[in-house]
């Protein structure tokens, strides 16, 4: 079975119009899909084996031994699981297997990645049709009109606490927007990552190796491959930092000089010292997220976390829709 990809990709001039609106807020902070082009889509995948950085090796686990509990709290094998963000959706394995879904749809901004990610995934689980839609998924309005996706029930699938990368109010918007998409009687699966002593968070995103900051860098590089730009990544540091205040880590590219940038067409003044916020990741205690999913439209349904309470994986089903108990399983 051959898979599909559909090119929602935002246009250049989309592009041009959300990187200016970024560098003229104050502080300038760009979308955080904007670091996920090719060369970016891999270092991501670098990030992820990094020593310090637990949370996909983590969430892994808790999906492969509770894949069976979330399959039966779900409660029916959907018809098409619908994943945010996927990545080499490399999370979701466990997932089908237990579930048998009549399709799946991954979502993700990189075409590369993508269609490398459901080639593989197509071979291993040749049995469930796998659409890709290349798209930025925050800005979606609606579902491409496909076969595959006009189909329900319909489960999302948003794991690697990517939620995070959105400042609350962002996120609920988010969530909201995610039911509409999924439509009446959806169900949502999402991972978040929780609070954790400052020393291991900031360590996290800023592994020794330097993949973090190269990760950060590289969005200079493809602003100039696709915007005509002159940025110097060198004259850039890179930090990360925990704001306790709201419980996010910020990840910045620091200007270490006065420097004047040109960017499509426009220049950009930036002082040294100043700092262009390339992402947030916010983390949310189980009792934040379950407020923030309620305010969204959504019911907790079920809750897993890993043995350590680092990170938790909640079943979220639409408000409206016929509740069953409340669970949480270790």
């Amino acid at each position: 079975m051959s898979t599909r990809v559909l090119d929602l990709h935002p246009a250049p001039a989309d592009l041009e119009a959300v990187v200016c609106q970024g560098l003229a807020r104050r502080p300038r902070q760009l979308p955080a899909w904007l670091l996920y082009d090719s060369e970016g889509s891999r270092l991501f995948e670098l990030i992820c084996q990094q020593p310090e950085y637990s949370l996909t090796r983590s969430e892994m686990a808790l999906l492969e031994q509770q894949a069976a509990a979330m399959a039966a709290a779900v409660g029916h094998s959907p018809a098409v699981v619908v994943e945010f963000g996927a990545g080499n959706a490399r999370k979701v394995g466990p997932l089908l297997e237990a579930l048998r879904p009549g399709a799946y749809a991954a979502l993700d901004i990189s075409a590369t990645a993508l269609r490398q990610a459901c080639a593989v995934l197509q071979q291993e689980h040749p049995q469930v049709p796998v659409l890709g839609v290349c798209c930025d998924y925050s800005n979606l309005p609606a579902l491409p009109h496909d076969p595959l996706l006009r189909q329900e029930p319909r489960l999302g699938f948003y794991p690697g606490s990517s939620l995070g990368n959105f400042t609350p109010e962002e996120a609920t918007a988010l969530l909201a927007q995610m039911a509409r998409l999924l439509g009446p009687g959806s169900q949502l699966l999402i991972g978040i990552d929780q609070p954790k002593p400052t020393a291991r968070l900031e360590a996290a995103y800023n592994d020794a190796a330097g993949i973090s900051a190269a990760f950060a860098r590289n969005l200079l590089v493809r602003l100039n491959q696709d915007l005509q730009g002159d940025f110097d990544p060198a004259a850039f540091r890179y930090e990360a930092h925990w704001q306790a205040k709201n419980s996010r880590i910020a990840m910045a590219l620091v200007s270490q000089r006065d420097q004047l940038v040109t960017l499509a067409g426009r220049s950009w003044h930036f002082g040294a010292g100043e700092a262009l916020i390339t992402e947030y990741s916010v983390k949310y205690s189980p009792t934040a997220f379950a407020a923030l999913a309620a305010a969204s439209g959504w019911r907790l349904a079920h809750s897993w976390s890993d043995p350590e309470g680092d990170l938790s994986l909640h079943l979220l089903a639409q408000a409206d829709s016929h509740p069953t108990p409340s669970a949480h399983q270790p």
